[in-house]
């Protein structure tokens, strides 16, 4: 099985709030889809969160001298 990018996982749970709003499922269905988008979420957010860690930025320092600074501390 191919694994999915991070965006078509997204378009899925953006798939998985559509269909719930849209009233069409019994409420066991909507429960269910509703704790599996949560799950799949929470797991998404986990990776966006690693890559922020692994981002950095190029920086000038007054000196003229270029260093790389992680992006949580360069903001």
């Amino acid at each position: 099985m191919e694994k999915l990018t991070f965006e078509q996982r997204l378009d899925q749970i953006k798939g998985i709030i559509d269909g719930i709003e849209s009233g069409q499922m019994p409420l066991e269905e909507s429960v269910r889809q509703f704790e599996n988008g949560m799950r799949s979420l929470n797991q998404l957010e986990k990776e966006l969160e690693e890559m922020k860690r692994r981002i950095t930025v190029l920086q000038e320092g007054s000196d003229g001298a270029w260093t790389e600074t992680p992006l949580e501390e360069a903001t």
